[in-house]
């Protein structure tokens, strides 16, 4: 009888153990769980992107709250909005100076530095992008470093392609 009495008593003493540990270890893990606050947006997001047919990655975003289809390009050093995407969110690319040299699959072309408020793609949401308009040479608006570099986890598979905040 004393053995299990022994075996009841460190038992127990084991799952205070446990429940002092867990209290202690709570705040901690509340800080670590808790949404991310400030210029990057109010929650913690991951969006999940499906290879297209065409072996390409498009992302359906919205900068300043329009919606506007990227390509996304981790080899671009920037994001790049073409002349059209640019008048949509309402950046008249007239009156903008094009005054940075850059290389696209096109070939060379210059753009013009602007700063988005806000890009979001499937809930993953930065505020204060820097991005490019590009005079000429680009069929479609490329999601590249300016978003993706401010991300914490960038993660491609073969058929998907994650984006965590």
């Amino acid at each position: 009888m004393r053995s299990y009495t022994a075996i009841a008593a460190a038992g127990a003493l084991a799952a205070v153990t446990v429940a002092a540990v867990w209290a202690a270890a709570r705040p901690a893990i509340a800080a670590i769980e808790a949404p991310l606050r400030g210029s990057q947006g109010s929650a913690v997001a991951i969006a999940y992107l499906s290879k297209s047919p065409d072996g390409h990655f498009w992302a359906d975003g919205a900068v300043n709250g329009q919606p506007i289809r990227f390509l996304v390009d981790t080899g671009a050093s920037s994001v790049f909005l073409t002349p059209q995407d640019a008048q949509r969110i309402g950046i008249s690319p007239g009156g903008l100076v094009y005054d940075a040299p850059v290389r696209t699959g096109g070939g060379e072309s210059l753009a013009a530095r602007v700063r988005l408020k806000s890009l979001s793609v499937a809930g993953v949401r930065l505020t204060d992008v820097d991005a490019m308009v590009i005079g000429r040479g680009l069929p479609s608006s490329l999601l590249g470093m300016s978003y993706l570099g401010r991300l914490s986890r960038v993660e491609a598979t073969p058929a998907t392609l994650v984006l965590q905040r």
